[in-house]
């Protein structure tokens, strides 16, 4: 199988049948995204145990790369530090915009976003949840917050 057969499998697995999707009662953080470009909507939720990703959840509606991006995120970063969702974070956006990005040994199934920078106007769709849960592990400090997006 080559990368573009796993880019497709993957994304439509994670499309038909989203992993982690749903609301989160009580989750310690959370933030809401928005793509104005294709209208893909989202909400992250995040419970965390200490500075350790205990659970993540999203819920929304969006094309099938920003629904299997969200789904593919939750399973990614249960379990792992803020600081580990930080450099993932940094691995996945730099495998989404770079062509030359060569994913990275211990991404696994993250592998698969690899092949969207195939498709440029999908990176935004991909990238939305990553941006979303970033605003959620560091919200900002102003006093009313706006939904993330991608522009």
């Amino acid at each position: 199988m080559d990368l573009k057969d796993l880019y497709r499998d993957v994304i439509v697995d994670h499309n038909r049948k989203p992993r982690n999707f749903g609301p989160m009662l009580s989750p310690d953080a959370h933030a809401d995204g928005h793509n104005p470009l294709c209208g893909d909507r989202l909400t992250i939720y995040v419970s965390l145990d200490g500075d350790t990703v205990k659970e993540a959840k999203f819920e929304g509606s969006g094309c099938a790369i920003s629904v299997a991006s969200a789904s593919l995120l939750t399973e990614a970063v249960k379990g792992k530090s803020v600081a580990e969702v930080d450099k993932l974070y940094g691995e996945v956006h730099e495998l989404l915009t770079r062509r030359d990005t060569v994913a990275a040994p211990g991404l696994g199934k993250l592998a698969a976003l690899s092949g969207v920078h195939e498709f440029p106007a999908r990176v935004k769709c991909a990238s939305l949840c990553w941006h979303t849960l970033n605003a959620a592990l560091h919200p900002p400090q102003a006093a009313v917050l706006a939904p993330t997006s991608t522009e």
